[in-house]
């Protein structure tokens, strides 16, 4: 039997947290209840102490695992099941070496320089497969096939990222990801839980069968 990877499917991606840590907690717990099967909470303005108290809020509310995005040191003192290493955050052997058994190490991947870097990771996330406005630095849409090359090329389970939503979620599962990352879709509606259950929904709906 192989690895589950099926808390990989819908890993909802929050954006930096606001004014209010309860308002923030609550948006993961809709989320939640929408069905997303990883939370990953985002935070580059943030201080690292509010943080660690936002994991811990989060971890302790939700049944999923909680990956922070960046930061080994606030996903460990936080109580998170991992962590989610970009393109200039330490290496996963790094952070490999200091983390504790069972830890999450989760590497984006953009490119083939990247692949490097993210080399003995538990998963990738790699894009942005989409056009997207959510991540600033995120560069330009890599589309589908290439997203299906990188993937294959890193040797183990990929979640494609940007510019995901309800429409084309589910052609990235058929494209060889085992889950999408979404930010924009669920963290800036008007019902997080509403809008995380619509991607969900699409992400269950059984495969084209062609021919």
């Amino acid at each position: 039997m192989g690895v589950d990877h099926s808390w990989l499917s819908l890993v909802a991606v929050t954006d930096e947290p606001g004014e209010s840590d309860d308002g923030f907690v609550e948006d993961v717990m809709a989320a939640v209840r929408g069905g997303a099967t990883c939370v990953q909470l985002r935070g580059k303005r943030t201080g690292s102490g509010r943080m660690v108290e936002l994991a811990r809020a989060v971890v302790q509310r939700v049944a999923v695992p909680v990956i922070v995005n960046d930061r080994a040191d606030v996903a460990i003192a936080g109580g998170a099941a991992g962590v989610h290493l970009g393109a200039d955050d330490l290496t996963v052997e790094r952070v490999r070496s200091f983390a504790p058994a069972g830890f999450i190490i989760g590497a984006s991947v953009g490119n083939d320089e990247e692949l490097g870097a993210a080399r003995g990771a538990d998963y990738v996330g790699v894009g942005p497969v989409y056009t997207t406005g959510s991540k600033g630095d995120a560069g330009p849409a890599i589309g589908l096939a290439e997203m299906t090359r990188l993937i294959r090329a890193s040797g183990c389970p990929g979640v494609g990222i940007g510019g995901i939503d309800a429409r084309n979620a589910r052609a990235v599962i058929d494209a060889g990801a085992e889950g999408v990352a979404v930010l924009g879709a669920i963290f800036t509606t008007t019902d997080v839980e509403a809008a995380a259950r619509a991607i969900r929904r699409a992400l269950d709906t059984a495969p084209r069968q062609d021919g």
